[in-house]
C-alpha cells in the first residue's frame, strides 16, 4: 500500500500498524509522537492502529533550533498549511494513470479538478479519484470553461455538493481564444461566493488594483497570469507581479502562462508564494520528468528569494580580496 509519510509518497506492506510502521523504521515508540490523517495517534493505542492506503502520517521529534527550512516556511492558505508551493492541474494527460504519476512526481498536495458531467452510460467508468486519493491530496474545484459568473456560481455550488470543497479556484473567461479573465463577471462571482461561505482563490489579470480589490472582498489568494493560459510565455509583467506581492496581505500565486522550469523559479524569486500550472506538465515531452523539474524548480526559487539575491551593478567587483597581493 501506499501512504504519506513526513510528505513524501512511501511503499509499505498492507496491514500495519503504527507500532510496526516504528520498528520497521527502528524508531523507539516512545521518543517520537505520530499523527494519522491529522488525528495525533495516542502511544498507548501504536498497537492497535492499522495502517491504510493513502494515509498521511507525520512522525516528529524534538530537535534542537528549529526544523527543516521546507517545514519551517509552508504555505498558508485559508489557514491551511502545506510544504509544497507547487499547485497542478489534473488536465490534458493521456490517461489518469499518468496524471497520478506527474502529481506524485510533482510533490503537489493540492491539485485542481474540473467539474463534468458522469458517463450515465458507463457508471463504472474510471474517475479521477480512483487515482488521485482526496484523502492524500487536496481537491481544489475550478471553473475552467465558465464565461459568466452565474455558469462560475452554479458550478461550484454542485462541486460543494460533490465533495464538500469550500476551497475553491473561481475562473471567468472572457473567450475561447484568448481565454483572458473576464474580471467585471469574476468580481459578481465572487461576492455571491464569499457571501456563501466559499474561500476563493481567484484567476485574474496582474492588475495590482483589482488583485487588492479581490483581497478586500474577502478572497483568500490572489492569483494573477503570468501569460495567457497555456501559452507558456513564462512572467511577461513582472513589475505588475512585485507590485501585488508588496501590497498582498494574501498569498499571490502565478497562475498560467509558466512553460519551463526557469519561468517557475524566477516567479518564485520575484517573492510570489506559490505557483499553479497544467500545461507546462501535462504538454511536455515527457510530464514526470517536468513534473519533477518543476518541483526542484519551486523550491530553488523560494529559496532564493528568502536567501535575498545580490544587487545588480553595472561594474565587476572582484570576488577575491585584493590585500596581500605579492605582486
Amino acid at each position: 500500500m501506499q501512504i504519506l509519510l513526513n510528505g513524501e509518497t512511501t511503499e509499505l506492506a498492507a496491514g500495519l500498524t503504527v507500532a510496526a510502521l516504528l520498528e520497521t523504521l527502528r524508531f523507539e515508540a516512545g521518543r517520537v509522537a505520530v499523527e494519522r490523517n491529522l488525528d495525533v495517534v495516542a502511544r498507548e493505542r501504536f498497537a492497535e492502529t492499522y495502517l491504510a492506503e493513502g494515509d498521511r502520517v507525520e512522525i516528529v521529534h524534538f530537535i534542537g533550533g528549529g526544523m527543516e527550512p521546507r517545514q519551517q516556511d509552508p504555505l498558508v492558505i485559508a489557514g491551511r498549511r502545506f510544504a509544497s508551493r507547487l499547485l497542478v492541474g489534473t488536465g490534458k494527460y493521456k490517461d489518469f494513470e499518468e496524471t497520478a504519476q506527474a502529481v506524485a512526481a510533482s510533490g503537489a498536495e493540492i491539485v485542481t479538478v474540473a467539474v463534468r458531467r458522469v458517463n450515465v452510460s458507463d457508471p463504472k467508468a474510471p474517475m479521477l479519484t480512483d487515482y488521485l486519493d482526496p484523502k492524500k491530496y487536496l481537491y481544489l474545484p475550478n471553473t475552467a470553461g465558465c464565461f459568466t459568473a452565474d455558469d462560475a456560481v452554479r458550478t461550484l455550488r454542485l462541486a460543494r455538493e460533490a465533495g464538500g470543497w469550500n476551497l475553491v479556484k473561481l475562473e471567468v473567461l472572457s473567450d475561447p481564444k484568448y481565454l483572458w479573465p473576464n474580471n467585471p463577471e469574476t468580481l459578481i462571482a465572487a461576492e455571491k461566493l464569499i457571501a456563501e461561505g466559499f474561500e476563493v482563490m481567484v484567476y485574474t489579470t496582474d492588475d495590482p488594483y483589482l488583485c487588492k480589490r479581490f483581497e478586500e472582498m474577502g478572497c483568500v489568494a490572489v492569483m494573477p497570469l503570468a501569460a495567457p493560459i497555456g501559452s507558456g510565455l513564462g512572467v511577461r509583467n513582472p513589475y505588475t507581479i512585485k507590485i501585488i506581492i508588496e501590497e498582498a496581505k494574501v498569498p499571490v500565486l502565478v497562475d498560467a502562462g509558466v512553460g519551463c522550469a526557469s519561468d517557475a523559479a524566477y516567479a518564485m524569486e520575484l517573492g510570489c508564494d506559490g505557483v499553479l500550472m497544467n500545461t507546462a506538465i501535462a504538454g511536455a515531452r515527457d510530464p514526470i520528468l517536468m513534473a519533477v523539474a518543476m518541483k526542484h524548480a519551486v523550491e530553488a526559487g523560494r529559496a532564493s528569494y528568502l536567501a535575498g539575491r545580490i544587487p545588480r551593478k553595472l561594474y565587476a567587483t572582484a570576488s577575491s580580496p585584493l590585500d596581500g597581493l605579492f605582486f
